[in-house]
Parts: C-alpha cells; sequence; structure tokens
C-alpha cells in the first residue's frame, strides 16, 4: 500500500524565460513518483507519470502565465490500487510564471561605433510556447511594455559604468569619438517585486579606432622606444667602428713597405 512511503521534499522551482523545471528530492527505491499541476482556475495537469526522475519538465502545464500553480508530487506504487486510496504527496511552494520567471541573457544582434555615437540592437530571447503558427514567442510577446532593457557601457580599460534603458530593441548612446567602448545588457520587469533583473548578457567591446596601445598599454612603447634606439645607435656607431678598424688594418699593412 501507500502508507509506509516516502513523500517528496526540498521541492523547488527552476524558471528561465518561462521554460520551468520542478525539483525535489529523495531518489525513489521501490516507488514512483507523479506530479499534479493545480492551476486556481486550470483544472489539474498530471506529468511525469511513475516518474524515478527527481525532476520534472512543467512548462506546457503552465500556459496561463499570470496564473498562480502549486505542484502535489505524489509517492506512488506501479501497481494501481482502489480509487478510494489516496497516494501521499507532497506540496510546492505556489508558483506564478509571469512574476517569477528568470529573464535570461539577451542576445546582441548588432553594434556600431560612429563618431560620438554607439548603437546597439538586441534580441529578445524566445520561450518554450508558440503562436498558433508554430513560431516561438518571445518574452517580449509576453511581457508587453512590462519589458525594459538596460544597457551598462564604460570606456574600455576604465572601470566608470554608465547605463541606459529602453522599452525597445535599440541602444543610442553618446560617447567619446576616440575612444573604445565595453557593455553589456540585461532585461528589466520594474513592476515587479522581486527578481526584477534578468541575467547579462555577454560582455562585448567596439574595436574602432583601437591601436597597440589601447591593446597593450604604454608598456609596449616603452619597449619599442628601447629597441629603436638600439637599432639607431648601432646604425650609427657600428660603420663608425668598422670604418675606423679598416683603416688601422690598412695602416698596419702599409708599415713593412715604408722600411724596405
Amino acid at each position: 500500500g501507500y502508507a509506509e512511503l516516502p513523500t517528496a521534499v526540498n521541492i523547488t522551482w527552476s524558471s528561465i524565460n518561462f521554460k520551468t523545471i520542478l525539483q525535489w528530492q529523495p531518489k525513489p527505491s521501490g516507488y514512483f513518483y507523479t506530479v499534479e499541476i493545480h492551476g486556481q482556475t486550470s483544472n489539474i495537469k498530471k506529468k511525469c507519470i511513475l516518474t524515478t526522475e527527481t525532476e520534472c519538465d512543467v512548462t506546457d502545464a503552465l500556459q496561463d502565465v499570470k496564473e498562480t500553480y502549486i505542484a502535489h508530487i505524489l509517492s506512488v506504487t506501479s501497481v494501481e490500487t482502489d480509487n478510494f486510496e489516496e497516494p501521499p504527496f507532497a506540496v510546492s511552494e505556489k508558483f506564478t510564471p509571469y512574476s517569477e520567471t528568470v529573464i535570461g541573457k539577451p542576445e546582441i544582434k548588432s553594434f556600431t561605433q560612429k563618431g560620438s555615437e554607439l548603437t546597439v540592437v538586441i534580441k529578445d530571447p524566445l520561450t518554450p510556447y508558440t503562436f498558433p503558427n508554430g513560431s516561438f514567442q518571445s518574452i517580449r510577446d509576453i511581457f508587453q511594455h512590462d519589458l525594459e532593457y538596460k544597457l551598462y557601457y564604460w570606456k574600455d580599460q576604465s572601470s566608470g559604468k554608465k547605463d541606459a534603458t529602453t522599452k525597445s530593441h535599440t541602444f543610442e548612446v553618446s560617447v567619446e569619438s576616440t575612444k573604445n567602448y565595453c557593455f553589456y545588457v540585461r532585461g528589466i520587469i520594474p513592476s515587479r517585486r522581486e527578481n526584477r533583473n534578468g541575467q547579462n548578457s555577454i560582455m562585448t567591446c567596439t574595436s574602432v579606432g583601437r591601436s597597440i596601445f589601447d591593446e597593450y598599454g604604454a608598456e609596449v612603447f616603452i619597449i619599442i622606444a628601447v629597441i629603436a634606439i638600439v637599432v639607431i645607435t648601432l646604425a650609427i656607431v657600428l660603420p663608425v667602428i668598422l670604418c675606423k678598424r679598416k683603416k688601422a688594418r690598412a695602416a698596419r699593412e702599409k708599415e713593412p713597405l715604408n722600411h724596405v
């Protein structure tokens, strides 16, 4: 029967861009787990039926992203018992995808630095949810005007950061035309009380007007200068030394003739 079966513990929700994984412990031995997703207004959905795993992808059971859900993790045997016996189960914390999923890394689609203007174009992360035509919805399609992006940028090899915010996909910020800049972007949901900030995109740097000095610093120029001085000195001194030696050799060759 079900009486002696242990129930799940340490139940957690993990969600990025609305792809949501339910995790728990312990690993079952001699029994199985079945996950039930309970929404406030939706029907119960069963996922990962009779699984021996301790995680379950429940994304497609959370289609209404603004609804609040709880998960029941049932401990069951492989043998069906009568319908009057309810298996033991553990209950998760509440989870609302719209307010709790983490905004994943935005993609830097393109960037240009022309004169004193840096333009950065970003691409919305996609979600696992699709439109009727089968194309994937982006986080912009779901969050609409609740979604903002923040750009953090700074002079290359400098620690002083500036930032700019947009509700579109494009940033246009003023920079020094003779300097290179590094930057990254993150998504933000200002209406949230928690989990406002998303993950940072990959850091990218411009390379307009990048010189050896920008790349390697003053030490390289000092080394180059020393080498140049040595080369110039050798170019001047070496011919003089060779010329003196040639004259001295010629003088020694004439000496025997003078004594004859």
